[in-house]
Formats: C-alpha cells, structure tokens, sequence
C-alpha cells in the first residue's frame, strides 16, 4: 500500500474514532455543562449555535495537524538517519512514520471504553486529563502541579511502542537489527520529544 492509501485510511479511522467517541462519551454535553455557572441562558445559546456553524472546521484542521506531525517527525528522522551515516529516502520515512501512527488510534479505543464500561461517573476534566497506560494516571492529577501534567501523560507504554515501532521499520528498512532503528528514533525523536515537552511545562509555568 503507498504513502497516500495508508494516510488516507489513518486520517479516516482518526476522525472517525474521534467522532465516535464523543457521540459515546457526550463530550459534546459535558463541555455545554461545564460552561452553565459561568455563563447565562444566551450567551449558552451563543457558544452551542457558533459551536455548530463551526463544527465541520475540526474535521479539516485534524487532518492538517496530523499531516504536520508525520511531516515533521519524518524530518526528524531523516537528520537522525544523517547523523549515523544512514541514507533512508524521506518518502519511506515518511511511510514509516504513517505506519508508526496508528498505535496512538488505540489510546481513543481504550480511553472510551474505560469510561464507558468503568469510570461512568466522569466530568470533562476527567476526560481532559485521562491518558490510558500512561504515568499520569498512576499518580492522578489531582492535587499534581499543571505544568507537571503533560509531561505524565507523555510517559506512556503507547509512546513507548511508537518508539519500537519506528525502530523497527527503520532498521528493517536498513537491513540492520533494531537496536541500529533505536539509536537513531532515540538520538532525534527523543531528543525533540525532550525540548518539546520542556518547553510545554515552561509555557504551562508561565501561563499559570
């Protein structure tokens, strides 16, 4: 299958576990709830009209921010490739990046059935901060600082398996054992990942 067929079908199954899981889990309810303290009848009336005219906009802007992403960490990659002497073409890299995707389609399936079969009491906030398998839902965000929240949420087994996964397509791709794929998602991915949840915590810091 190319480049195209396999992004086509993750953009696919994206928006439509996405959907699927806010029509399950009445995302849609929960957010309209959380506005009705702070908010009067119309000015309500207000966000739930804009908020309909506007809707079609989410399914154009998820694809952009996923294109964006796989473009890139495929970027990424391809210096890591450079700085260990490896030559992948950026077209493969690319591929191997949209392969690598469909591990976190997993973390929607799991977070709408924990609270659609276990947590069923939930609030949006709940759902905001939920991250299936991953640290932060060992230590709870309550009582946690909020810059300390995304960085738990990051420590999770799927991204652990994003990270294996890209090791081994890349030093399948390679022709080379998949400690070889490691070092180069480590020394680049890893690296971005690093700066990039950093830089989250400063700004999160600063805002709060």
């Amino acid at each position: 299958m190319s480049n195209k067929y396999y992004l086509i079908f993750l953009i696919a199954l994206t928006l439509f576990l996405g959907f699927l899981s806010e029509l399950i889990l009445n995302t849609e309810i929960l957010f309209l709830n959380s506005l009705t303290e702070s908010l009067t009848y119309d000015q309500l009336q207000e966000v739930i009209e804009f908020k309909d005219k506007w809707k079609w906009v989410g399914y154009i802007v998820v694809p952009i921010l996923l294109l964006i992403k796989i473009s890139i960490i495929a970027a990424i990659l391809d210096i890591g490739c450079f700085f260990f002497s490896k030559e992948i073409r950026y077209k493969k890299l690319f591929n191997i990046v949209v392969k690598a995707e469909f591990i976190f389609l997993l973390v929607i399936v799991f977070k709408t059935a924990w609270f659609y079969f276990f947590e069923t009491d939930y609030n949006l906030e709940d759902l905001q901060y939920f991250y299936p398998l991953s640290a932060l839902n060992i230590v709870g965000y309550d009582g946690l600082q909020p810059w300390f929240i995304y960085p738990f949420q990051v420590l999770n087994l799927f991204e652990l398996a994003y990270w294996f996964i890209l090791a081994y397509l890349i030093g399948k791709e390679l022709n080379e054992n998949t400690d070889k794929g490691f070092s180069i998602v480590a020394s680049s991915y890893g690296v971005i990942l690093l700066i990039w949840v950093v830089g989250v915590m400063f700004f999160t810091l600063n805002m709060s």
